[in-house]
């Protein structure tokens, strides 16, 4: 599961002639409009937008034993269906940065609760010509504080 399809691949290097590839990666567990709004904001800056899902277990493993709320499969279903979104890759394993490395995009975006912490795969990207780009996050919207509210 921590490997990218051939068909996938193959897809990327094709996108990768003629558009500018981003990648942005997490958990997506009940999405929300903070989810919503990252993802518009990349896709301003590139041609094709891949999202890089935490599994089920990978969501485990960094956000805790109940998380996530809904299934991996759910969650890629929910993230395809938005237009910002041309293709979402499932891997298990606590980070991306493997994946990172074999589609070396041309953005890695993450949310501005990241901006004084180090981003899997920042010096990568940056060190093979790439750009990593901190997104405005909505103050105080994440799924950590909906499930908090119940």
């Amino acid at each position: 599961m921590d490997k990218i399809s051939s068909k996938q691949l193959k897809k990327i290097q094709v996108w990768k002639k003629i558009s500018r590839i981003g990648v942005t990666n997490g958990c997506f567990d009940l999405m929300h409009k903070g989810h919503l709004s990252s993802l518009k904001l990349a896709k301003r800056h590139c041609d094709k937008l891949v999202v890089l899902l935490n599994s089920d277990n990978s969501t485990k493993k960094n956000k805790g034993r109940l998380r996530p709320i809904q299934n991996e499969k759910i969650r890629k279903k929910k993230l395809l269906k938005n237009r910002n979104v041309d293709m979402v890759i499932v891997f298990n394993r606590k980070t991306p940065y493997k994946m990172i490395k074999q589609i070396k995009p041309d953005f890695l975006f993450k949310g501005s609760d990241y901006k004084n912490k180090n981003i899997i795969g920042s010096r990568f990207v940056i060190k093979n010509g790439g750009k990593v780009k901190i997104l405005k996050n909505i103050s105080g919207i994440s799924t950590t504080n909906i499930i908090n509210k119940k």
